[in-house]
């Protein structure tokens, strides 16, 4: 059964607007995700929902309304609400009039990798959510096995990291809050090459490199790149350019670095 709730008072809607500040989702440990698409995916995937609210037009469309039938069939609590109040809680300028209240998944990073010549993609103080998204959606096309923040990245719960992953935040681990040592000490349990994105003369182009081994590419900072911590133990890798261009978008070199790998296990 779907409740009504028409106040924007109402403690629900009251949390989902809260939840657009990442003080209140580390201290709730919730999140939301907002769209049909997204929220589809969402349910496929099995993540616990705390509640989830809807506008009356979402329930008159076709692909709404067997969303609705398989979030209550999953024992989702369902709130209808005035497009008015859903605007409060929603997180984008133009909502779909759905969203879920979802809890964040936080797993640590394992102490063994899962599969021989597992690969990890590291963000190091990544900042723009739009690239973090786009990092995590091209891990998940890639078959990574995780994807890890380390200290002082973007909080990829937040409304538009998650909506640039595409849904695929439900698909590839995401370990955040990870320290640099626990990184190098992981990669050296695992015996796993630490491969870090950097222009210097040091460097290797990226594919020059074997990345049929096991392998944790750390991508930087979109303004100051790797950390020095991590350039001082990592192999050094770069993505050749010839033409006027200074250096690439972080998410793009994500994929071209990413890419070459999946072409050498793959191809």
């Amino acid at each position: 059964m779907i409740e009504r709730i028409d106040s924007p008072a109402n403690k629900k809607i009251k949390l989902a607007a809260a939840l657009k500040q990442r003080k209140q989702r580390e201290k709730t440990g919730l999140f939301v995700a907002e769209g049909i698409r997204l929220c589809e995916m969402a349910a496929e995937a099995g993540w616990q929902v705390e509640f989830g609210l809807l506008t009356g037009q979402v329930r008159e469309q076709e692909r709404g309304a067997k969303l609705v039938e398989k979030l209550t069939g999953q024992n989702c609590p369902l709130y209808e609400v005035p497009e008015a109040v859903f605007a409060k809680a929603a997180g984008t300028e133009t909502p779909q009039g759905i969203l879920l209240v979802m809890a964040q998944k936080t797993p640590s990073l394992p102490q063994t990798a899962e599969r021989e010549n597992p690969l990890y993609v590291v963000m190091d103080g990544v900042q723009d959510p739009g690239n973090a998204g786009t990092i995590i959606r091209t891990a998940d096309a890639v078959g990574a096995d995780g994807v890890i923040l380390l200290k002082g990245s973007v909080d990829v719960y937040g409304d538009k990291a998650v909506r640039s992953t595409m849904g695929s935040i439900f698909h590839v681990p995401v370990y955040s809050g990870v320290s640099v040592e626990e990184l190098t000490d992981f990669a050296r349990r695992n015996d796993l090459q630490l491969l870090a994105t950097a222009l210097d003369e040091t460097a290797k182009p990226h594919f020059g490199q074997d990345f049929t081994k096991g392998t944790v590419v750390v991508l930087g900072n979109e303004g100051n790149g790797v950390s020095q911590e991590i350039l001082a133990v990592a192999q050094k890798t770069y993505i050749p350019m010839y033409g006027q261009a200074e250096s690439l978008n972080v998410g793009m070199s994500g994929a071209i670095v990413l890419y070459e790998a999946l072409r050498q296990r793959k191809f």
